[in-house]
């Protein structure tokens, strides 16, 4: 078994709170530069890397002189607020000695699920990757108290390897990997080497809790990875205490545990789409439009809408039905509800001449839509 991170051009790479704080005792700037020289080599390789850094709680409590993880959602708040500015300010020192110029973004789960700020997010992303700049994510603990009470940055990661595109995530913790049960306590216990993303046993051998100073224990990692399958990106969760441990990875060496994605990228979206947006609106269809959808595998065209129903925008999910009212595929359509209203039955060429514009001569290009049943 060789490791994806060989033949991954785009990675997204999460560092877990240990490695980055000394466990508790203030960002650690010397590890943080060796991960510096480690994510310059693999740009070299011409790889791009996203990074989502923990550290921001521990950093505050560092610097407030806090000695244990305050348990109040305001305390929290503060620490993360104060430690997210050393945080910052040590990546940026740390990437301009190689040259590498990095950019701050603060997330939340709502900024990645509502459709409008998803698609905004994922465009100043991937315009950073190709101005050359290194993104350093984390969640915005100063505003999200969700992210606090039960987020965490494992999950953060799947969700911004989804986001784009990314072939790969890297989950580097204090942990060699996954093993088949915890090895405090049974010294049996084997480090699984290679398993697919989503086997349920997997959940199972996962079972503890982390560090004191992370969110998440290895249970965290095998739902992010899980998560991350749902684009067709591959996970791989290993020790941040191997020596070179990304640049060995970069080589091809298996190094601790590599969950693989089963399904390919495209139909991962799909699944995404048939599973976990929220549905905004409905459109009914003809009798062409359902053959040319389910047995022809085409985009849907206004001409073949010949209803509309509820409150929709640009971007958001609806379902489309036959004219007996059953669901045949759901999409992202790229017009709203009150231009839909306007365009239906409508050729293509006709849209212009209706709107007096034209966003897109699909109603719901094919490669964001489903069909179902």
């Amino acid at each position: 078994m060789n490791s994806f991170v060989g033949v991954s051009r785009r990675l997204v790479i999460k560092i877990g709170s240990s490695l980055l704080t000394n466990d508790g005792r203030g960002l650690d700037q010397q590890a943080i530069q060796g991960w510096v020289a480690q994510i310059a080599a693999l740009r070299r390789l011409g790889k791009e890397v996203v990074l989502v850094s923990s550290g921001a709680v521990a950093a505050g409590m560092q610097r407030l002189g806090l000695a244990e993880r305050p348990k109040a959602l305001h305390l929290l708040q503060a620490a993360a607020a104060v430690g997210q500015m050393g945080l910052a300010q040590v990546w940026e020192s740390c990437f301009s000695q190689h040259g590498i110029r990095t950019a701050q973004i603060l997330l939340t789960h709502e900024d990645l699920s509502a459709r409008k700020r998803y698609l905004n997010a994922r465009s100043t992303v991937t315009t950073l990757l190709t101005w050359g700049v290194v993104p350093i994510i984390n969640e915005n603990d100063t505003v999200a108290t969700d992210e606090i009470r039960v987020g965490d940055n494992d999950t953060l990661g799947a969700l911004v390897t989804n986001l784009i595109d990314a072939d790969g995530l890297v989950i580097l913790t204090d942990q060699p990997g996954l093993f088949t049960a915890d090895p405090r306590r049974d010294p049996a216990a084997t480090l699984v080497g290679e398993a697919r993303a989503g086997d349920p046993a997997l959940e199972a051998m996962a079972g503890g809790a982390g560090s004191m100073l992370g969110r998440g224990g290895m249970i965290t990692k095998i739902t992010a990875a899980k998560r991350a399958a749902r684009s067709g990106a591959h996970t791989v969760i290993a020790s941040g205490r191997e020596p070179r441990i990304l640049e060995r990875l970069a080589a091809g060496e298996a190094i601790g545990t590599q969950l693989t994605a089963q399904t390919p990228t495209l139909t991962a979206r799909k699944q995404w789409l048939a599973d976990h947006l929220q549905v905004r609106g409905e459109i009914t269809l003809d009798s062409g439009a359902v053959r040319a959808l389910r047995q022809d595998g085409k985009s849907l065209l206004p001409i073949g809408v010949i209803a509309v129903s509820g409150e929709f925008e640009r971007g958001e999910l609806v379902r489309c039905l036959d004219q007996e009212g059953r669901e045949v595929a759901r999409g992202l359509i790229n017009y709203g509800a009150a231009e839909t209203s306007k365009i239906l039955k409508t050729p293509s060429e006709g849209i212009e001449a209706v709107l007096g514009y034209v966003d897109d001569e699909e109603l719901i290009h094919r490669d964001n839509l489903v069909t179902l049943g």
